[in-house]
């Protein structure tokens, strides 16, 4: 009888864990490589001025991060869905603002950033021009977000360079 109970005891630690794993549809590294972004986050400029609150929370089943934006600029707010596609293995983002403001990205991890971008769009004066934007983990748990916009692989302006400091839990 002991050995039964032993057995049973080791059986819910490994094999019913494992269960569980193999039931995630999206458990896998490649789901995960971007929950370095989940949490809540103060976001702050280069130079200290606070830029808004960001709170990003895993949502169905662990598939999709969503981004809930708030702007230290009254009013203005956005959000986004993150998502690894299996069928491109690539991350995509899905933008939308309250401005009407759409931006859509894919990409995926270059190291130890996720660099995501958008596809060539016509720029003011003709030009071909991309989005991107990067995500790098910091010392003390930080994120530095860049948002770049480039035409031919040049930087040709910075929209939006910001660290996101996480919010204590509490």
């Amino acid at each position: 009888m002991r050995r039964f109970l032993l057995f049973l005891l080791l059986f819910s630690f490994w094999v019913l864990p494992a269960q569980e794993q193999a039931n995630c549809a999206c458990c896998t590294d490649a789901y995960r490589a971007f929950d370095f972004w989940v949490g809540t986050w103060e976001v702050r400029l280069v130079d200290g001025t606070p830029a808004g609150i960001n709170r990003i929370v895993r949502a169905q089943g662990g598939c999709v991060l969503q981004e809930h934006w708030e702007s230290a600029q009254q009013g203005s707010s956005g959000t986004s869905l993150n998502f690894y596609n299996p069928a491109t293995r690539q991350w995509e983002q899905l933008w939308v603002d309250n401005s009407g403001n759409i931006l859509k990205l894919k990409g995926g991890l270059q190291g130890d950033q996720m660099v995501l971008a958008s596809d060539p769009y016509e720029g003011p004066e003709g030009q071909l021009r991309v989005n991107r934007i990067t995500w790098t983990i910091q010392e003390g748990g930080i994120v530095r977000q860049l948002w770049e916009v480039l035409h031919e692989d040049e930087v040709v302006q910075v929209l939006f360079d910001g660290y996101y400091h996480p919010v204590p839990k509490g």
